[in-house]
């Protein structure tokens, strides 16, 4: 039998079995995941933001085109961030040594140093969070890292496609 939970009540907590994997009640859970995230998160720039600049410090200096198709918004959006970040120090807009014509977005120390403070941040307010479990929990939770890791990689953007790999 399936389990599902309703995504508007916070208090429903049932486990599915994992040979009968609900995808919906899976998504329901990992979008009130995404919630603790975003309360986790210091409020100094926003998720749009911060994904962009996760994303130019994990895959390096990357065409404003190509941004826009990983973080899944238009390119005028993603020049209207650009060019925010840029103003406060976050990123830049290099010049591509081996094509003049492009211009890439770097990553700059400032926009490391920001995302670094705010995993930290999250990281001790998650601990305060983890502490409260019971270690089985918390057993569960690491144990499950791995295979989540390896969802979010199927569904990484190409950079280049839109398409999900």
């Amino acid at each position: 039998m399936l389990m599902t939970v309703d995504p508007r009540d916070p208090t429903s907590r049932l486990e599915p079995d994992p040979a009968e994997l609900d995808s919906v009640a899976l998504a329901a859970h990992l979008e009130r995941l995404l919630s603790l995230i975003r309360r986790l998160s210091p409020p100094d720039i926003s998720l749009t933001t911060a994904s962009t600049m996760r994303t130019l410090e994990r895959d390096g200096p990357s065409r404003l085109s190509d941004l826009a198709v990983r973080e899944g918004v238009t390119q005028p959006a993603m020049t209207q961030l650009v060019t925010r970040l840029a103003r406060d120090g976050y990123a830049e807009r290099r010049g591509d040594p081996a094509d003049a014509r492009v211009v890439r977005v770097w990553l700059t120390e400032r926009g490391s140093a920001v995302l670094r403070h705010r995993r930290a941040e999250r990281a001790r307010r998650l601990a305060e969070l983890l502490a409260q479990l019971p270690a089985g929990d918390v057993e569960s939770i690491t144990a499950a890292i791995p295979a989540l890791d390896r969802l979010v990689d199927l569904g990484q953007t190409s950079p280049t496609s839109g398409e999900v790999r």
